[in-house]
């Protein structure tokens, strides 16, 4: 059995990263990858704490299929967007995006 202070470290480094990728990176892409990494350290955070807390129950789960389903909307969302971007830009870099048009 791992131990719940293990997975919190793991969670821990993998919300960091995602903050980290997110303020350095300049592509679209990176960044919504870097986004997804910090949803899934908050779903790795749900199911630990409902571990911990209540080991009975299944709130913490519900959530995190809930936070999935959430990511998995806003990446389809974020995906478009970047291929409307690229065919009007040729590019997808944020450095070359200085104000959204309507």
């Amino acid at each position: 059995m791992i131990h719940i202070e293990y997975l919190l470290i793991v969670s821990a480094i993998m919300m960091f990263a995602g903050i980290y990728g997110f303020l350095t990176r300049r592509s679209t892409l990176a960044i919504l990858l870097s986004i997804e990494l910090m949803l899934n350290s908050a779903d790795l955070n749900f199911a630990v704490f409902n571990k911990m807390l209540f080991p009975a129950g299944h709130e913490g789960y519900f959530f995190a299929i809930f936070t999935i389903a959430i990511a998995a909307a806003e990446s389809a969302v974020a995906i478009a967007i970047m291929i409307n971007i690229y065919r009007i830009y040729k590019n997808i870099s944020v450095d070359k995006l200085e104000k959204m048009k309507w």
